[in-house]
């Protein structure tokens, strides 16, 4: 076989040989056996088709088991070679040449390693995290809010003009080309203004109605409004404010708090304050992580660590980041790419650096999840999934039927991970960190938007 192998670097190695013709025939002749003693073909009794009729009638298929065979052989005697087991071997091993020549098949077999690195000090890397002190005056404006969202509704007076955050009680009817339309009316409405609970400019026009009046409301439907027959046309509402609800005087005690506070034994407003605190820590924390120390984190890992890269990882990366690419083009750049091969490597090869931090960032994370035993069951993958699609309005089952079908789980998983892991190392570095500037871990809680009518 007259075998050559080449450790490129760590991570990276090839095994060249060359592949005799007369082996490669053996090889077909044994595989060719194999299927005749099985196959049935019509005027042959089971297991006695001729050999050449079955190596004529499957030649394709035998020409190609056979090759893979001869490869296989090479990587394994390659690997051994090289002293390489084949659990390092990482992704599948490309073939990078196969000429054919007289006597013999000219191969080449590129195989990508799982990198080898050490992180003595991780620390280092992590950048310093200061959170910033929370004020008696957010704690109060916070308050403030709680309890202004927490007083009842009482009815408005009748000269009171209706105004921001108000809930208007309304009739209504929609007309098109003054026909009115399925889905346009409704008595007794309850409706909050200024929630964008309705199209844009419903809400707004209402302003400064007062109790008992009655207002031609003029608006038009979005483009991409849910309802197609609606969408991008203009309609009239007429509408009529029945009523008016506003918040009563909100009461600031420790009543407000036993009822924020049904755990506590004995609940009152300055145990409130602390956990108003607590949630601001937390929320001032989450910010500072979110937009600005996760990726500096990221970032010292990319440019203070080296160490070598799998080549075949990277390319994988790079077409993944080029197919992702394309679905944000506009057709006029899309077919220039398409008719242009040179052009659209050249836009593939623009995404390496992206995709060897990516390949570093994920190497790193795997390592320290198994430094850190920190990982992430996968009912923990299905329910973000599912929040993400409540939160988004969209059917839960379909949305995992989709990351299953796309084989999306395993990176959503890995990029929870790794979020798992860049706070588990910022807040290492927090508790290091006075303790006036630490704050309670806590899961931030999201709130859901109010979709437009």
């Amino acid at each position: 076989m007259n075998l050559q192998t080449k450790r490129i670097n760590s991570a990276n190695a090839s095994v060249s040989g060359e592949i005799l013709l007369k082996d490669l025939e053996n090889k077909l002749n044994k595989i060719a056996t194999k299927i005749s003693k099985t196959v049935k073909m019509d005027g042959f009794r089971k297991g006695k088709v001729p050999l050449n009729v079955v190596k004529s009638r499957y030649k394709e298929n035998i020409e190609q088991d056979a090759q893979k065979e001869a490869v296989e052989e090479m990587l394994q005697l390659g690997l051994k070679e090289l002293q390489i087991e084949p659990k390092d071997v990482i992704g599948d091993p490309i073939i990078t040449q196969f000429d054919k020549k007289d006597d013999f098949i000219l191969t080449t077999i590129k195989i990508s390693l799982k990198p080898s690195f050490k992180l003595e000090d991780v620390n280092a890397y992590v950048p310093d995290v200061k959170l910033k002190q929370i004020t008696d005056k957010e704690i109060e404006n916070r308050l403030n809010d709680i309890a202004k969202n927490k007083a009842p509704l009482i009815e408005a007076k009748k000269d009171k003009k209706l105004a921001k955050g108000d809930v208007a009680n309304i009739d209504f009817e929609g007309f098109i080309n003054d026909k009115s339309f399925e889905g346009g009316k409704a008595e007794g409405f309850d409706l909050t203004i200024g929630s964008g609970q309705f199209i844009p400019g419903f809400e707004d026009a209402l302003i400064g109605l007062k109790i008992g009046e009655s207002k031609d409301i003029n608006v038009n439907f979005p483009e991409n409004y849910q309802a197609s027959d609606l969408a991008g046309k203009d309609a009239v509402f007429k509408v009529k404010l029945n009523k008016i609800q506003i918040k009563d005087e909100p009461k600031v005690d420790d009543e407000l708090a036993k009822s924020l506070l049904p755990e506590e034994k004995t609940p009152s407003l300055a145990t409130l304050k602390e956990k108003i605190k607590e949630q601001l820590e937390l929320e001032a924390k989450t910010k500072l992580y979110n937009e600005e120390l996760k990726e500096k984190l990221i970032e010292n890992f990319n440019q203070k660590i080296d160490f070598d890269l799998p080549d075949l990882i990277v390319e994988q990366e790079m077409d993944l980041l080029f197919r992702n690419s394309l679905n944000t083009l506009d057709p006029k750049e899309l077919k220039e790419l398409q008719s242009d091969p040179k052009k659209a490597q050249e836009k593939r090869n623009s995404f390496k650096e992206e995709a060897q931090k990516s390949v570093k960032i994920t190497f790193i994370v795997d390592f320290l999840s198994k430094q850190e035993n920190i990982s992430v069951e996968d009912n923990e993958v299905l329910q973000t999934v599912y929040y993400e699609s409540m939160m988004s309005g969209q059917n839960p089952k379909d949305m995992i039927d989709y990351y299953k079908k796309n084989n999306l789980f395993p990176a959503l998983k890995m990029a929870m991970i790794e979020d798992k892991i860049l706070a588990y190392l910022l807040d290492k570095k927090l508790a290091k960190e006075p303790k006036s500037l630490k704050s309670k871990e806590e899961k931030p809680t999201k709130k859901s938007k109010t979709e437009a009518k």
